[in-house]
């Protein structure tokens, strides 16, 4: 009797699953999007957040001490080289040129009076060589004196933009500290951080697309120059990307958001698909839906690679010519009949 109950037992099962299976079947046809896959080439973007940098900065400073009289620039301010920037209290350099000029023509007119002397040979040869040498002495000294009251005036060694001013009139200059910096942001570079193993991959001349949201322009990036020692932390590479700013918009310190469209290894063929066509099983696992010829719906577990915008490359599990679906998939079971 036990014997019978299973028997009786195991055939109400199996019925009760073709039931289910043909139920599936027999039901409407759900309705849904589908896409066939195909290998093709897949480009990878990879973005990063960076930095803007001026090309160039120059530190402007005197070659003496002394108290400042003017700034004559402001930060932003366009200059050329050669344009006054700043001057110092030059009333002692004046002085000491004044006394210098008194020196030299005193010393001219002596070597005037003794040469008819030395020419006729009235004055002893060491007498003559002694003249000879305080004039001598008395123009270097002047020199000296021009230079240094020149030197109170400081010039732009270079064209660029005035970055930050550090001292004002009134304030005492010491030898070679910073007045103000120079930039140059004709050019400006945009520096970003990238991860150990993806430097290699960057070279001098790949293509990428800067974005500043502050200008809200995009640039085209230029020759990249790439740093050879990593963040002992982060472990990640400074590169700095070269980025043409005629119109002066870019300036440094703005964050910029920079895109490479494609680098060295990307290029790879494999299947692409809509990162909202991937699922996630209960155990973590990943699957597709796929329709087969009989227009039947099937869970197909796939493994997937980087994310590209809106896409997602399929590493395994799928091969091209198969059919997945790719919206309405919310009312599919494993079985159900679809249309599309």
């Amino acid at each position: 009797m036990k014997k019978i109950i299973i028997a009786l037992l195991s055939t109400a099962i199996a019925v009760s699953s073709c039931n289910n299976a043909q139920q599936q079947i027999d039901k409407a046809p759900t309705r849904v999007v589908t896409q066939v896959v195909s290998s093709e080439h897949i480009t990878n973007s990879h973005k990063y957040v960076g930095i803007v940098e001026e090309s160039e900065k120059t530190a402007v400073s005197f070659t003496s001490m002394g108290v400042l009289k003017s700034v004559l620039v402001r930060e932003g301010q366009a200059v050329k080289s050669g344009d006054l920037i700043a001057q110092m209290d030059d009333t002692q350099a004046r002085n000491i040129l004044s006394a210098s000029e008194a020196q030299m023509e005193q010393a001219n007119d002596a070597l005037k009076r003794f040469e008819i002397l030395h020419n006729n040979g009235s004055l002893p040869e060491v007498k003559w060589i002694e003249i000879q040498s305080k004039v001598a002495q008395a123009k270097s000294q002047l020199e000296v004196a021009k230079k240094n009251l020149a030197n109170c005036n400081l010039v732009a060694p270079v064209s660029g933009i005035i970055g930050k001013k550090s001292l004002a009139a009134g304030e005492t200059a010491m030898p070679s500290q910073t007045v103000v910096t120079i930039l140059k942001v004709g050019t400006v570079k945009v520096k970003v951080s990238v991860p150990e193993k993806e430097i290699n991959s960057i070279k001098t001349n790949t293509s990428s697309i800067v974005t500043v949201e502050a200008t809200g322009g995009t640039y085209k990036g230029g020759t990249i120059e790439k740093g050879i020692q990593a963040d002992a932390l982060t472990r990640t590479y400074d590169i700095r990307i070269n980025v043409g700013n005629a119109d002066f918009k870019l300036l440094p310190g703005m964050i910029a958001s920079v895109t490479f469209d494609e680098l060295e290894g990307d290029n790879l063929l494999g299947i692409s698909l809509p990162v909202t066509s991937v699922h996630k099983n209960s155990n973590g696992s990943l699957f597709v839906w796929t329709v087969d010829n009989d227009n039947i719906a099937h869970r197909t577990d796939v493994s997937v690679g980087k994310v590209n915008g809106n896409n997602i490359s399929i590493t395994n599990g799928l091969s091209s010519g198969t059919r997945v679906v790719t919206e309405g998939y919310q009312k599919l079971n494993e079985g159900t009949k679809v249309i599309y």
